[in-house]
């Protein structure tokens, strides 16, 4: 079975998989596994983030279809944010602003020497520097968010599994092979949705 998460939601039934897909898909799933069986205990997570989701599965499939699709008329709390419209006014000659804002820096000198050094002078250096910068924190962002996703879904679906703790570790230090050793005796569908989840961490 494929375990990959698909950057919508996914629901077990103890250990087994059950559905995955979006959550008025995934939902329909449950909601059906749940009226057969009568049991109550399956878990939806939101593969972005590794949350628990709270669904309401009273009423028809359509009924709780309806509760979990966004709508687009104009009382939609889904509506989109409208943009602001940009001004038509002909500009006048010489360079376009493309948004730049001139606000104070203080530099010692040497920090002025290197950047009047730079190509495109010292304006275009410090913004070289801002973005590459805003880049290193992106990833590493990412890389936290990552982690944190996978222990919550771990945390929840194999928290009495052998080895927890110790692949917790391993997952926040980084250590994939120490990591895939640890969980090799978790559930199937448990052990592979949580190295898919992991492994967007460990990919950095």
């Amino acid at each position: 079975m494929d375990q990959t998460p698909t950057n919508g939601y996914t629901a077990f039934a103890g250990a087994r998989r059950i559905a995955a897909g979006t959550l008025a898909d995934v939902a329909i799933a449950v909601k059906a596994a749940i009226d057969r069986a009568g049991d109550n205990s399956v878990l939806i997570f939101s593969d972005e983030t590794g949350q628990l989701v709270d669904v309401d599965y009273r009423g028809s499939d359509s009924e709780v279809r309806a509760r979990l699709t966004p709508v687009s008329d104009d009382t939609s709390p889904y509506r989109p944010t409208e943009m602001p419209v940009q001004s038509l006014t002909p500009r006048g000659r010489g360079r376009p602003r493309l948004g730049v804002v001139a606000r104070e820096v203080t530099l010692l000198p040497r920090h002025w020497e290197w950047l009047a050094k730079q190509p495109g002078g010292a304006s275009a250096a410090v913004r070289r520097l801002v973005d590459a910068a805003r880049q290193e924190s992106t990833e590493k962002d990412r890389v936290r968010e990552a982690k944190e996703s996978a222990y919550r879904f771990m945390s929840a679906m194999a928290g009495n599994e052998p080895g927890f703790e110790e692949a917790t570790r391993a997952l926040f230090a980084g250590n994939e092979a120490r990591f895939t050793e640890l969980t090799e005796a978790w559930p199937r569908d448990v052990r592979e949705y949580a190295h898919t989840s992991a492994s967007r961490a460990f990919a950095a």
